[in-house]
């Protein structure tokens, strides 16, 4: 047995493919669509390593043609819900004592198969199932992925290595266990990373998961369940179930084994889950972890010391990058008076010239919403816009869902701050401007802050050191993440860890160590080297000094 102290050193962040015309990533990439595109894949729920299909099925379509069906997947209830946190249970008994330098070891092997041998394959089915661009794929579906999976192993070791003081007699030591139970995971649509985070950082933790993925995220989610399976992750430690939330849960937060639950997604969801935890708080052995990144209203707040054009490129790859289907996506604006007539010009111009239209086309920068609800949704916020006298739509403001949920990048103007745009988070290609007086900077700060129940992202353009220290100041807490002087999407694994509070969810920093520690459960060893062989202590006594 090698006994040598291990230790993973940082990584650096995976680089980014280009995929310019003729070059080998670009000709593996079409490879794929073009295989993806031409079948319709099955998908089993997978349950303690064993595919189970239960002949209740959905359909997984492209979003910018959804008469195209790319799969069609068996659905998980409750009777399939308790094979897998069964088969999660006894995976738990081995698992949880498996080295961590082994746990890592397959963690390492999962991203090194993503990186190279299934990086094409992975790519397209995000792009062709959740309507990515090739850009928009590569950043997540592979380098997120990768990032997240390297990086936690060098947090693991880091954290492994946190240990107590031993004084002179006692050896003291941390045992960082895995929760005692079950992980419910429950996974979003919009990241193919995030989907892979939320179950290998408690995997590498030591613990087991039961997965829900979103729906309109399967076919990159299901592959992602074939990568694992190949790097070594054993049966039984990752169960795969889609279907209905509602069937699911109920089995789920009735279970006295219900050790955490890792969710991104919607923040109405995330307070059911805890209601639901809360009013079955005495069934559960352990107290449950929960960890959520929920909702964003995120902003871009310009100073009138700002530079224009900067601020308007922030605007627009911010708001309308993946349709504006991020957490973090800029849907609100605040813009002073002095710059507005430069900064409505200049976006203007550029919205003119985006291109809509299939992720596959190189040349697209926005694509089609994921599903019809979402299309729906979206537009009956652009609806509201039309109606009111307090909102202008100056960009945009069409959809069309006869072949893809293709929704046009949206700019609306307001005279309120308040307007139902500025408060409530929409998850599509909307961006509300609300242009203020320069001398009520601080005023509009302060506005900005208590506007959002909302606290994910947010960004300061200034030129002004002062300004930006200030805004800096005032936002303290409007933002788990905030940039300046750039737009608020993009986080990187490493180096900017993310996650917000208030409504967007309980701020945990994924991407950073602080995620991995809520999958643990320390216990303190210490070891008496010297026991004390007498009641008595030393002070015991009546005797007087001299005696």
């Amino acid at each position: 047995m090698n006994n040598a102290i291990f230790k993973y050193d940082q990584p650096k962040n995976e680089p980014i493919l280009n995929y310019l015309p003729c070059s080998p990533e670009r000709e593996a990439l079409e490879k794929e669509i073009k295989r993806l595109s031409s079948e319709v894949m099955e998908i089993p729920l997978i349950i303690g390593g064993k595919e189970v299909r239960t002949g209740k099925k959905g359909k997984v379509v492209m979003p910018h043609n959804h008469g195209h069906v790319l799969a069609e997947y068996h659905m998980a209830g409750p009777e399939e819900t308790q094979m897998a946190i069964e088969a999660a249970l006894k995976a738990h008994e081995y698992w949880s004592q498996v080295s961590w330098v082994e746990r890592l070891s397959i963690t390492l092997k999962v991203a090194e198969l993503i990186s190279k041998k299934y990086r094409a394959t992975l790519n397209a089915a995000t792009m062709l199932g959740q309507g990515k661009n090739v850009y928009q794929a590569e950043i997540d579906a592979a380098c997120e992925t990768i990032d997240f999976l390297r990086f936690n192993a060098h947090y693991i070791s880091e954290i492994y290595n946190q240990q107590p003081i031993s004084d002179t007699g006692t050896i003291n030591r941390l045992e960082y266990r895995p929760l005692e139970g079950f992980i419910f995971t429950v996974s979003p649509f919009n990241f193919t990373a995030i989907a892979s985070n939320l179950n290998m950082a408690p995997v590498l933790m030591g613990n087991t998961v039961v997965w829900k993925p979103a729906s309109t995220a399967l076919l990159s989610n299901y592959i992602l369940m074939q990568i694992y399976k190949e790097a070594g992750v054993p049966d039984g430690v990752i169960n795969f179930i889609p279907g209905k939330g509602s069937a699911i849960g109920n089995v789920v937060f009735n279970h006295p084994m219900l050790a955490g639950i890792h969710f991104t997604g919607s923040t109405v969801t995330f307070n059911t889950f805890w209601k639901a935890v809360s009013n079955n708080i005495g069934k559960f052995r352990s107290y449950p972890k929960l960890v959520g990144e929920t909702g964003g209203k995120d902003f871009i707040f310009m100073h009138p010391s700002a530079n224009v054009n900067e601020a308007v490129i922030a605007a627009v790859r911010g708001a309308f990058e993946y349709q504006g289907q991020k957490c973090s996506a800029a849907s609100r604006a605040y813009i002073p008076q002095s710059v507005w007539p430069v900064f409505k010009t200049k976006l203007q111009g550029i919205l003119h010239e985006l291109n809509m239209g299939e992720p596959t086309d190189y040349e697209t920068f926005v694509n089609a919403v994921i599903d019809e609800a979402s299309f729906d949704n979206i537009m009956s916020y652009i609806e509201k816009a039309k109606e009111s006298e307090k909102a202008e739509i100056i960009a945009g403001g069409k959809g069309d869902k006869s072949k893809g949920y293709f929704v046009e990048p949206t700019v609306i103007v307001t005279s309120d701050p308040h307007f139902i745009t500025m408060e409530e988070e929409i998850f599509g290609p909307v961006l509300t401007i609300y242009v203020y007086p320069d001398e009520k900077f601080e005023e509009t700060l302060e506005l900005c802050d208590q506007t959002s129940p909302y606290a994910l992202t947010g960004a300061i353009f200034s030129a002004d050191r002062e300004a930006l220290n200030t805004a800096c100041r005032i936002l303290r807490y409007s933002a788990g993440n905030f940039y300046f002087n750039d737009k608020p999407t993009g986080a990187v694994v490493g180096q900017q860890p993310f996650g917000g509070a208030r409504a967007s969810g309980t701020n945990d920093k994924a991407g950073g160590p602080f995620n991995l520690i809520r999958w643990t459960s320390p216990r303190t060893i210490k070891e008496n080297l010297n026991p004390p062989t007498d009641y008595r202590y030393p002070y015991m006594t009546n005797a007087r000094c001299g005696e």
